[in-house]
């Protein structure tokens, strides 16, 4: 006989909810990073930036990428 169903859905819901607290801190990390990266960037050029550059631009600031202007780009990043 091996181990019910329901006592498996249970672990995996354990297991779950255990990764999913350590991925949220390494999420966390990477966005910090990536914000760093994307900062820098943006510090150093003039748009328009690369395609990555541009769609987090475009999402922090809530504009499509090509209605962006430089003013906008220097106080989202300021």
């Amino acid at each position: 006989m091996g181990i019910h169903r329901s006592a498996i859905r249970r672990r995996d819901r354990e297991d779950a909810a255990a990764t999913k607290i350590v991925n949220r801190k390494r999420k966390l990390a990477e966005r910090d990073r990536r914000r760093d990266r994307m900062v820098d960037t943006v510090k150093a050029g003039q748009l328009p930036y690369s395609p990555a550059v541009m769609s987090w631009l475009s999402r922090g600031i809530g504009k499509p990428a090509s209605k962006l202007t430089q003013e906008e780009v220097n106080q989202f990043v300021s």
